[in-house]
């Protein structure tokens, strides 16, 4: 079994490429695929660039190239909602890209026009993994939720409230739900797991950069322990 790792950041793989016993490493639309054992697994860890584009491109690739038989993405995410501070986990149960708007043809807003689905849903034992990990790892908490997606960093209040209201969202960011879309149509097994970096729901936005290497941490120990475990 191959699993495809994607973060969006150099920051959200320098971890994993630290612990990886690299076997080979090649690269393909400016981006450098690390294929290797990490904890126990046969991996490929590559870092996709920021933005939906650039994540699908690379969900595409471990597909088609490595033959990923399951696809993990990691890093950090804005937080929604007052009980979620940076540092804690997010684990996605479905992913929608909320910047799709297509409603002048009757269609919902985030729904991809003429796909048979609205959301994109994480494989259920992928999911289940994860939360096991999170229970091992009592530094934070976690969150099981809906995840959205868009090429815009989200800061304002009212955009946050926003995407609560109309997506039932807890967490945003930039490239999840191209990933999950990707994995839909290729029929792979997918999760995407986000550490909290802000939070401008409860003033946690200021500390973005603080944030970033606690979230970034939290988020690794949690794909640690599944890797482990699987």
């Amino acid at each position: 079994m191959i699993i495809g790792i994607i973060g969006a950041m150099d920051e959200e793989v320098e971890i994993l490429l630290k612990n990886i016993e690299i076997k080979t490493i090649d690269e393909k639309a400016s981006m450098k695929f690390n294929s290797g054992k990490l904890w126990g697994n046969d991996v490929v860890v590559v870092r996709s660039g920021i933005g939906k584009v650039n994540a699908a491109v690379c969900a595409q690739i471990l597909i088609d190239d490595y033959k990923a038989d399951k696809i993990i993405n990691v890093g950090v995410a804005g937080g929604m909602g007052e009980d979620i501070y940076p540092g804690d986990v997010v684990i996605a149960d479905t992913l929608v890209q909320h910047d799709v708007d297509t409603s002048v043809f009757g269609d919902k807003l985030g729904q991809i026009p003429r796909l048979e689905v609205f959301d994109f849903k994480c494989d259920e034992d992928l999911i289940k993994l994860a939360k096991n990990a999170c229970e091992k790892n009592t530094s934070c908490n976690s969150f099981v939720g809906r995840i959205v997606s868009g090429d815009q960093f989200i800061a304002s209040i009212e955009k946050i409230e926003w995407l609560k209201d109309e997506f039932n969202a807890i967490s945003c960011e930039m490239e999840g739900a191209s990933i999950a879309h990707v994995c839909h149509l290729n029929h792979i097994p997918f999760v995407i797991i986000r550490s909290i970096s802000d939070n401008a729901s409860n003033g946690a936005h200021i500390d973005y950069q603080k944030f970033i290497p606690i979230a970034v941490k939290n988020s690794t120990n949690i794909l640690k322990s599944m890797l482990e475990s699987m």
